[in-house]
């Protein structure tokens, strides 16, 4: 069974890790959004494969068979914002890595304009000026239902929680076409 100490492995790693086009778009997204190491992404991306793993179960099942299952998955996935509310088992299937990641509660925070850049938002909620709700949260990964979105500020007594604190003068400084430049 294993020691229960011991975490298992959340990922798999890419079946031809030294294929330059999969390097590149792995790099890429690892810029884009600000994750730590490939580990990370390739955790998001078993992840997204369960999911498309269960929709294409579920389609070859009857209709009978099928439909508490559907809904199940359905409402987990458009509770965590990676589908839509009007979505069907189909769209599972078209999702993409980047629907997983803009999630995250790194991006965001980056997003809402909370920090100046991705990789600061991620040292924001490392060292836990960020809550949701009334709950401290620092885990940069943490995949943010849509009811929790609006909730996300600066903790009380952080030090940015002052809106005359520097970070947050040049945060509104910020033109918002700078921020898509910095998207993209």
């Amino acid at each position: 069974m294993g020691d229960p100490k011991k975490q298992r492995k959340k990922y798999e790693t890419p079946r031809f890790p030294w294929r330059i086009d999969v390097l590149q778009e792995e790099l890429k997204l690892l810029g884009q959004y600000g994750l730590r190491n490939k580990r990370e992404l390739w955790r998001h991306e078993t992840m997204l494969s369960k999911f498309r793993g269960i929709a294409r179960s579920l389609i070859g099942k009857t209709p009978e068979e099928r439909k508490r299952m559907d809904e199940m998955l359905l409402a987990r996935l458009k509770k965590l914002g990676i589908i839509h509310e009007t979505a069907v088992l189909d769209d599972i299937l078209d999702s993409t890595i980047e629907d997983i990641l803009e999630r995250r509660l790194q991006t965001i925070i980056f997003r809402k304009g909370l920090a100046k850049t991705i990789y600061q938002a991620r040292q924001l909620v490392t060292h836990g000026h960020i809550v949701i709700g009334d709950q401290r949260v620092t885990v940069p990964s943490y995949l943010v239902p849509m009811e929790e979105e609006n909730q996300i500020t600066y903790i009380p007594q952080s030090p940015f929680a002052n809106p005359s604190h520097p970070l947050r003068q040049t945060i509104a400084a910020v033109p918002t076409t700078e921020k898509k430049t910095e998207e993209t």
